[in-house]
């Protein structure tokens, strides 16, 4: 190919990648808009709200992130607003949770959704020794992995991505995470919804904050009824603003060795 056929065909690649495929069913929905590979050799931690650097996102992008589940009814009704609306997003589990849920898991997967780790009992990592808080997210990976795959050993783990419980990480525990081939994820934003509020009051709260943002990535809980209730009418928002959704995936599928 010479050098102008080539650079027409990325061009057109590039443009393809930026606008989201139909949704089936819903012709005006958000949809999501491009695939993010994530690397942990160029991006070992990321979200501003806890580190240097974060995602490298264009302006009014967003990638969300929902943590703590899988939990009866919300995680489905979560699932459910998302697959009208054809958006793809991050599920960082708590291991005791998927093993208790292996449906629900399992059910984030087909869809098509980054199904992430969150510790095995959401403990404050940074108040345990340091083998004591590695064993616990070591059972968290496992018990992910066992609750989609039925027999996490002869499956390669779930994807490279890590989320603390709290954010409360530690130096030790952050450079053995990046020995392990793992992406730490912070945030950029989030909507408080481990607080008290109505769904209008968390729309209100997370539209104010993305607006100021211009996007980002956004955590959210799908153990929260208000958080699952607010969702349809947030990513209904969002596509009125000009905001798109950024899919993240494990660049490489690295075993968690050394």
């Amino acid at each position: 190919m010479n050098k102008p056929s080539a650079l027409l065909a990325a061009s057109l690649a590039a443009l393809s990648s930026a606008h989201a495929a139909p949704c089936p069913g819903n012709a005006d929905a958000l949809g999501t808009a491009r695939v993010l590979d994530v690397d942990v050799a160029a991006m070992p931690r990321v979200g501003r709200k806890q580190f240097p650097q974060t995602l490298p996102l264009k302006p009014k992008e967003v990638v969300l992130t929902f943590d703590d589940g899988p939990w009866p009814a919300t995680t489905e009704r979560v699932l459910d607003t998302l697959k009208a609306e054809c958006v793809r997003a991050t599920f960082f589990l708590i291991g005791r949770n998927a093993l208790a849920r292996p449906a629900l898991a399992q059910r984030e997967l087909a869809d098509g959704h980054t199904v992430a780790y969150h510790s095995f009992s959401h403990p404050m990592l940074d108040h345990m020794a340091q083998a004591a808080a590695q064993s616990d997210i070591e059972r968290g990976f496992a018990a992910v992995d066992a609750a989609l795959y039925g027999s996490a050993a002869t499956h390669p783990p779930a994807t490279a991505f890590f989320r603390f419980p709290y954010f409360a990480s530690t130096p030790p525990l952050l450079d053995w995470l990046e020995r392990r081939h793992m992406v730490v994820f912070g945030a950029d934003l989030w909507a408080s919804d481990w607080n008290p509020m109505t769904p209008e009051q968390e729309l209100a709260l997370i539209l104010g904050r993305v607006e100021e943002t211009q996007g980002g990535i956004v955590l959210l809980h799908d153990t929260k009824a208000q958080t699952a209730a607010m969702l349809p009418a947030f990513l209904r928002a969002l596509k009125a603003r000009g905001f798109s959704i950024v899919d993240v995936v494990d660049a490489s599928a690295r075993p968690r060795t050394q």
